[in-house]
């Protein structure tokens, strides 16, 4: 049965290219091909199996046969997986220490240890804090006339929210958004030599300034999460250097790159459908099931990895141990079987199952927290805003994996 998913029309025939720019630009053509034809179909090119329909995506999801990791349950060398570069062997140990790439017992004790920052109610008590600093950010964008969305404003709200979380200091803030963007280049399919050396670079930097950080805050705590990281203690349980610089990588990472892409790329889709911005700048109580539709309708995260550690079988395909699949979430988020009218934005879509955040034990941590800053910086620009247009097209990001745009230039 496996052989007949590798001999069905080709992912490329289909037209799945993540390093396609006109691929990136627009994937759901190709996602609904794709989401067509078998339900596991093998992609030569990235050894994966590409899965994407909503009800296969969603229980795979939830399935403990899959893994975020194999290194629990065996080594490189009996995965047949070579080990990294010797160059990049910090960055890899970084990476692995963070608990969305660890499966349990691991990821329960690192989960556990730092939820409490990201429940609803923490989230609650900041929206006050949040909601000042979008505001000042949009009457600052505001005032410039003409100006980037992202780089202006929407970048400057996580990175200010997740930097205040941490206790960085503002004067070192400026390095966060640099060396986030460039350690999630490795995140991408085969990335070059070039991106590569740039993610090692940034995670060097980053680790360095993150242990001088958490020793400062064993010395005096200053009542903030990185304190917290550097001397929790939960059942005898302690959080490793590594555990705790690879989660302060984590959240920088969530916090800017998906939040700023996912921001974004929910304003250029509103720019547009304009019939669906005007309907909203009519009636700002749309905006919590706006913002969910958005997500669905264009995610920051189009693709998302599991391994096979127990062989299973998708219908009639059946795919071993040490496979690897490829979950398509923005071809389930499109999929017409759970959505309807699954390609245009229903601003007041109830219910809405998209897998935007995940689903399972790895459902994203921070989502109450991102959903919180998107409420609060759309009803803001909403209102002070309100003539809003985009003076450009922009350009995609030569990324898939993490898709988002370069610039979003717009008026006031």
């Amino acid at each position: 049965m496996i052989e007949n998913a590798r001999t069905s029309r080709s992912a490329i025939e289909l037209g799945y290219d993540p390093w396609s720019p006109a691929f990136v630009a627009d994937p759901y053509p190709a996602l609904a091909r794709l989401r067509d034809g078998p339900r596991a179909l093998f992609d030569e090119r990235t050894r994966q199996w590409l899965v994407s329909r909503h009800a296969d995506v969603n229980a795979l999801l939830r399935d403990r046969r899959l893994g975020r990791t194999f290194l629990h349950v065996a080594t490189n060398a009996e995965w047949g997986r070579p080990d990294p570069p010797a160059e990049e062997a910090d960055l890899w140990r970084l990476l692995g220490s963070q608990m969305i790439d660890q499966e349990p017992p691991d990821h329960t004790r690192l989960r556990r240890l730092v939820s409490t920052a990201f429940t609803p109610r923490t989230v609650e008590r900041l929206r006050p804090r949040i909601d000042q600093i979008a505001t000042a950010l949009v009457e600052d964008a505001a005032a410039l006339g003409e100006f980037d969305l992202i780089a202006d404003l929407l970048e400057l709200l996580p990175v200010t929210v997740i930097a205040e979380l941490l206790g960085i200091p503002q004067a070192d803030r400026a390095n966060l958004r640099p060396w986030s963007r460039d350690m999630t280049l490795v995140f991408e399919l085969h990335p070059p030599a070039g991106d590569r050396a740039r993610a090692v670079t940034a995670a060097r930097a980053f680790e360095a300034y993150i242990r001088d950080l958490a020793r400062e805050r064993r010395r005096q705590p200053t009542g903030d999460l990185m304190s917290e990281l550097a001397l929790v203690a939960d059942a005898g349980d302690r959080l490793t250097e590594d555990e705790m610089v690879g989660t302060a990588i984590l959240l920088l990472n969530a916090g800017h790159e998906a939040s700023v892409n996912g921001a974004a790329n929910s304003w250029y889709a509103l720019f547009r459908q304009p019939a669906a911005l005007a309907a909203l700048r009519a009636d700002h109580g749309l905006v919590p099931t706006a913002i969910e539709e958005l997500l669905r309708f264009d995610t920051p995260a189009p693709m998302f990895e599991r391994w096979v550690l127990e062989d299973i079988e998708i219908g009639d395909v059946r795919i071993p141990r040490g496979q690897e699949l490829a979950l398509q979430f923005a071809a389930a988020n499109r999929d017409p079987s759970v959505f309807e009218r699954a390609d245009e934005i229903v601003l007041d879509r109830d219910p809405n199952a998209y897998l935007s955040f995940g689903a399972g034990i790895h459902y994203c941590l921070g989502a109450p927290l991102a959903k919180a800053e998107f409420d609060i910086v759309f009803r803001r620009i909403l209102e002070r805003l309100p003539r809003l247009a985009l003076v450009e097209e922009p350009t995609w990001k030569p990324r898939f994996i993490l898709r988002g745009l370069e610039a979003l230039r717009v008026h006031a």
